[in-house]
């Protein structure tokens, strides 16, 4: 544990689901309601760096937080993911995955999904003569 690590310092009363490896709790800073986030208990930063018995136990979490969040909120979809770095955005350098549940109209146009998270080196989506290609 490290103490300046606010995933670390999580308080028991905050875990809405865990397992031997990893807990999940609301995110204190949700882009939607029912924003989770699964960490692994040990602390490091990179997702690249769990061994894979740590990303079964995130993938278990997520599975059940999914219940969780769907008897909860009934979200309409879910962005899941993670941010690896600060150039990915990664800001609290403890491993964790975001668990979004999505809602019809909660932006203009959810097509591309994560993919908006920055303009597009190709268009994903194009016009053409009137209906969509990928």
């Amino acid at each position: 544990m490290v103490r300046e690590c606010p995933f670390c310092r999580q308080p028991e009363t905050k875990v809405i689901g865990e397992n031997e490896l990893a807990q999940a709790f609301f995110d204190k800073f949700p882009v939607n309601n029912g924003h989770v986030l699964i960490v692994p208990k040990r602390h490091f930063a990179d997702f690249f760096e769990a061994t894979p018995e740590e990303m079964k136990a995130m993938m278990e979490l997520l599975i059940e937080v999914k219940k969780l969040l769907q008897d909860q909120f009934n979200p309409d979809g879910y962005n899941a993911g993670v941010n690896v770095g600060a150039a990915a955005g990664q800001t609290v350098f403890h491993l964790h995955m975001h668990v979004i549940p999505r809602y019809h109209g909660d932006v203009e146009d959810p097509r591309g999904g994560i993919r908006k998270i920055k303009p597009s080196i190709v268009p994903y989506l194009e016009e053409e003569e009137g209906h969509m290609t990928d």
